[in-house]
């Protein structure tokens, strides 16, 4: 049985009330607030940019020697950036500085962040950036301060983090346990308190997975809404059009607010496309319609998961919604159209990437991780074995191909602008450490479909199951229809509580 959630006494109420408005009594307080709030109290000066990342900096140095989740810092960096902030806001009247002014916050290591690593988990690829990717820069822009830079697994291909330069990070619901890749470093760093929100990046369920894992919000957005310039690594051909960097938070409210910052052609990403997002208030969630699909996929799903995902409709039932329960069958296949699309877009293999000059065998690779001298992982050697093996080309291709033209035609039609689908992001909560290798498939048949099929996918948090970790659900819309799905999540998170602070973090709602 998964807990109920706890009726809230006055005296919790009246707490969150004050610190909304602002009145911080202990420094952990404010690790409850969005992003947004933290900005508005720096620009109102009830507090300064320089507490609040010496606050940060503080829990992010007590959780990670637990948790190594950021694996290079800039404390000293970002200290002078917040002291610089809080000189120009006595200057400045608040309206005129940019959203997140003063505001910390972390990136995934695959985002170039000038003078930092960007090795994207590969042992040979001793690199550090001379310049920002042009997400980060933009984040710079808005007026935010990064601390640090969090784990991937190798070429963030993997749903476990763990690469042989940084180690393994850890769950902070469970130690013992995964917390999803391959942004889980961002996923377990916000999670954990010791920053309000980053930025990850998305081929396969790479944000949403480590959303779920650590209890937080994860938003991918429409493919080709988000410049890749400045991620390493990148895939070549179409494939690139799969890969998207979105926002992780742990509040849903800043989700929309750094996409926005962050989408929009930059000249250089050719695939990159111009859109103008609507915005989420826009929604009026009386005409919402939420289709809450009966799950019949290949793969087995944990029934606490299936009954969350019910618990949501039924949910949005008692509120006026139309809920509508339909079947897509080939959701089944999911998997299989994944790689598929994957397999035949890619105009270079892992293997390539592997090693600097290029000839990496896998099959070598094996006997030399057996007996403990590889510099490479398992899970990506067996990956790299895998892509030797056509499982996906000719005439099978060609058939799997249709039927992702007639999904696609499927959900965008039952869709429309007005629906969204509701889907498990993962057929577990946080699985244990080294077990992710037997679910090779489950990217693809619950997060990754929705990377080749375009779809923005946003994950919210639906409180702790009955293991003691996070459970949730996955909003789908249709292309572009991004402020829709953050809108749901944001009603979820007001009837389902959000995000739950791990006992790590020693933060209490």
């Amino acid at each position: 049985m998964e807990k109920k959630k706890r009726k809230k006494s006055r005296q919790e109420i009246q707490k969150e009330q004050r610190i909304l408005e602002g009145q911080i009594q202990d420094e952990k307080e404010i690790f409850l607030l969005s992003g947004l709030q933290i900005a508005r109290m720096i620009k109102a000066r009830k507090i300064s940019s320089q507490r609040v990342v010496e606050t940060h900096i503080k829990q992010m140095k007590k959780v990670n020697r637990f948790l190594n989740a950021v694996v290079a810092e800039r404390f000293e960096l970002a200290l002078e950036e917040a002291k610089r902030a809080d000189e120009v806001i006595k200057q400045s009247k608040p309206e005129d500085l940019p959203i997140y002014w003063g505001v910390p916050c972390t990136l995934k290591e695959t985002l170039l962040l000038k003078g930092m690593p960007n090795t994207g988990g590969i042992y040979y690829r001793r690199y550090i950036a001379d310049e920002d990717a042009t997400a980060v820069k933009r984040l710079k822009s808005a007026g935010c301060i990064v601390l640090g830079i969090t784990n991937s697994p190798e070429l963030a291909m993997w749903i476990e983090c763990y690469n042989t330069i940084y180690g393994r990070t850890n769950n902070p619901y469970d130690l013992r346990r995964t917390p999803g890749g391959s942004s889980g470093g961002e996923g377990a760093i916000i999670s954990s308190g010791a920053s309000p929100f980053g930025l990850g990046s998305d081929i396969g369920g790479s944000i949403r997975i480590p959303a779920f894992f650590c209890g937080i919000f994860g938003h991918k957005p429409s493919a080709q809404i988000v410049p890749t310039t400045g991620h390493w690594p990148a895939p070549k051909g179409d494939a690139l059009k799969f890969l998207t960097i979105g926002p992780l938070a742990k509040r849903a409210e800043d989700l929309f607010p750094l996409l926005k910052v962050i989408s929009g052609p930059d000249g250089i990403d050719k695939n990159c496309k111009e859109i103008e997002l609507k915005e989420p208030d826009s929604v009026k969630m009386s005409n919402v319609r939420i289709i809450s699909p009966a799950y019949e996929g290949f793969l087995p799903v944990s029934r606490e998961i299936l009954l969350a995902q019910k618990r949501v409709a039924e949910f949005f039932k008692t509120i006026g919604l139309k809920v509508e329960e339909k079947k897509f069958p080939l959701l089944k296949r999911s998997f299989e159209i994944y790689f598929t699309m994957m397999e035949n877009a890619s105009e270079i293999t892992l293997s390539e990437l592997m090693e600097e000059n290029g000839n990496f065998s896998p099959f070598l690779e094996i006997f030399r991780w057996a007996l403990g001298r590889s510099r490479h992982t398992l899970p990506l050697i067996v990956l790299c074995v895998l892509e030797r093996f056509p499982f996906f080309k000719g005439k099978r291709a060609e058939r799997i191909f249709k039927l992702y033209e007639q999904l696609k035609t499927i959900l965008t039609e039952e869709m429309g602008d007005d629906g969204v689908i509701l889907y498990p992001p993962f057929s577990s909560t946080a699985p244990l450490h080294y077990l992710p290798i037997f679910r090779l498939l489950d990217p693809g048949q619950f997060t990754g479909i929705f990377n080749v099929l375009g779809f923005p996918s946003t994950c919210a948090p639906l409180g702790i199951g009955r293991d003691g970790l996070p459970l949730g659900v996955q909003i789908v819309g249709s292309w572009s229809n991004d402020h829709l799905t953050i809108r749901v999540a944001v009603e979820i998170e007001r009837a389902f509580g959000g995000w739950v602070p791990p006992k790590i973090s020693s933060i209490t709602l």
